[in-house]
């Protein structure tokens, strides 16, 4: 994803899968503690759903909305770690496998990814 957008313009845009299907609206981003680049984003996925994670590399900015190059079914089944709390380096690495991405990006053993909601870390 562009790393010149500012994360906070995340929260709230809708987000879609790879077919141009809605998936729900950006919630949360996560951004990396050692960089502050944003990593992962939080999408509520319907009104009674929960949150379910996506990667924000290799999804992009289009029109004003989130596409993220996965099926919504993929993606409504990625691992739950719950909201508003960092992810372990163990959690990111779980949802790299679920995504089928290569490897993570390198971190050190007592890195987490912080959150950003609603403008705040």
């Amino acid at each position: 994803m562009q790393t010149d957008i500012d994360p906070r313009s995340l929260i709230g845009r809708k987000a879609f899968d790879r077919n141009g299907t809605k998936i729900g609206t950006v919630d949360e981003v996560y951004l990396d503690d050692a960089t502050g680049i944003p990593e992962w984003a939080a999408v509520r996925t319907g009104l009674f759903s929960r949150d379910a994670f996506v990667p924000l590399e290799p999804s992009s900015l289009v029109d004003n909305a989130l596409r993220i190059p996965f099926e919504k079914s993929l993606i409504k089944d990625a691992p739950d770690f719950g909201v508003g709390r960092h992810l372990s380096p163990e959690q990111e690495l779980q949802l790299y496998h679920h995504y089928g991405l290569d490897s993570a990006p390198p971190t050190t053993p007592d890195q987490d990814f912080g959150t950003l909601t609603n403008g705040e870390t």
